[in-house]
């Protein structure tokens, strides 16, 4: 007699969150994708709109064929 494990509806599925940073174009200010989901308009402190990404610092080397 083997007993199968009872499944909990109640856990999250486990997803990873990626910190994207964006950088205002205007002030510099840095800012993370978290931080801009709160508010309730996608907006700098300084009041422009325009945000780049910011690449991350690892670069990817491809070995040519």
């Amino acid at each position: 007699m083997s007993e199968e494990p009872e499944l909990s509806t109640t856990e999250a599925p486990v997803t990873e969150k990626f910190d994207v940073i964006y950088k205002c174009l205007r002030c510099g200010t840095s800012v993370t994708n978290t931080e801009l989901s709160r508010l309730p308009e996608i907006k700098c402190i300084c009041g422009f709109r325009v945000f780049t990404k910011v690449r991350p610092p690892v670069v990817k080397t491809v070995n040519a064929i």
